[in-house]
């Protein structure tokens, strides 16, 4: 006889999950109040509001510059990421070689190599290639980091799918290609959504990878921005910060209202 566990006895784990979420997000968004202070320094709670930082951030040439290469090499890693990561998982779906687990374990092993070694090993290639602070070389360095990403989301897209759709147009002499964009390309299309979007987010917030290997008019906003905690404690980092975490966290909201909206129809 199953017994049913009422709210109340679970609320210590209510509690507990609420906890951890105020230990993980709190930090994050303390920088948001501290990114309208008025404060010549980084100070919370601020001891006045203004929009300072902000017209600092729109008015310097370093910042505009930086977030300029951030956008293009994230809109390039999230292009080449998906139709890469997208690809490899439709074949990794369907096909019924030998080799499938270790070619998945190949393409998803950047999100387990700790990315100090993975830029390390970039800069070293790139030195010798000449690929070192070109935007091109951030694109293809930013796609071996978010490929794991599609991938895995791709994989699970497709796992959802009942491939006998496209079967059924191959059938009807539609050729592989043609039956993949017009059958199953919009039947997993929000898997695509998130996937491109996981790509962008991962390139425009990639960190170590981009102080190896971006530099000069190549540097991405991480990098200034790492750059100015290390020479000089500006404020407008803050403002930066919340611009980030905007881009970061606003498309997937609006995608995830969107799948929702679209189940209740």
């Amino acid at each position: 006889m199953e017994s049913h566990v009422t709210h109340r006895q679970r609320i210590w784990l209510y509690a507990l999950t609420a906890l951890i979420l105020l230990f993980l997000v709190v930090p994050t968004l303390i920088v948001v109040p501290m990114s309208f202070s008025s404060s010549n320094s980084l100070s919370f709670p601020p001891p006045g509001w203004s929009l300072r930082w902000y017209e600092n951030f729109f008015s310097q040439d370093k910042w505009l510059m930086a977030a300029l290469v951030s956008l293009r090499a994230a809109l390039g890693t999230m292009i080449v990421a998906t139709t890469v990561g997208t690809a490899a998982a439709y074949s990794l779906h369907v096909g019924k070689f030998a080799l499938r687990g270790t070619i998945y374990s190949t393409l998803a092993a950047p999100i387990a190599i700790p990315a100090i070694l993975l830029a390390i090993g970039l800069f070293f290639v790139y030195a010798s290639a000449g690929l070192l602070n070109t935007t091109l070389g951030l694109i293809i360095a930013h796609t071996l980091v978010a490929i794991p990403f599609v991938l895995i989301t791709m994989t699970a897209g497709f796992k959802s799918y009942d491939l006998n759709q496209e079967m059924v147009a191959r059938s009807l002499g539609a050729s592989r290609f043609t039956a993949f964009v017009t059958v199953t390309l919009p039947q997993v299309k929000f898997s695509v959504i998130s996937a491109a979007l996981l790509a962008f987010i991962v390139s425009f917030d990639e960190v170590v990878v981009s102080v190896f290997v971006s530099g000069g008019d190549a540097s991405t906003l991480t990098k200034v921005m790492f750059q100015t905690l290390r020479d000089d404690v500006d404020p407008t980092i803050a403002a930066v910060s919340t611009l980030m975490l905007v881009v970061a966290t606003l498309p997937p909201l609006v995608l995830q209202l969107a799948t929702n909206r679209k189940r209740e129809n």
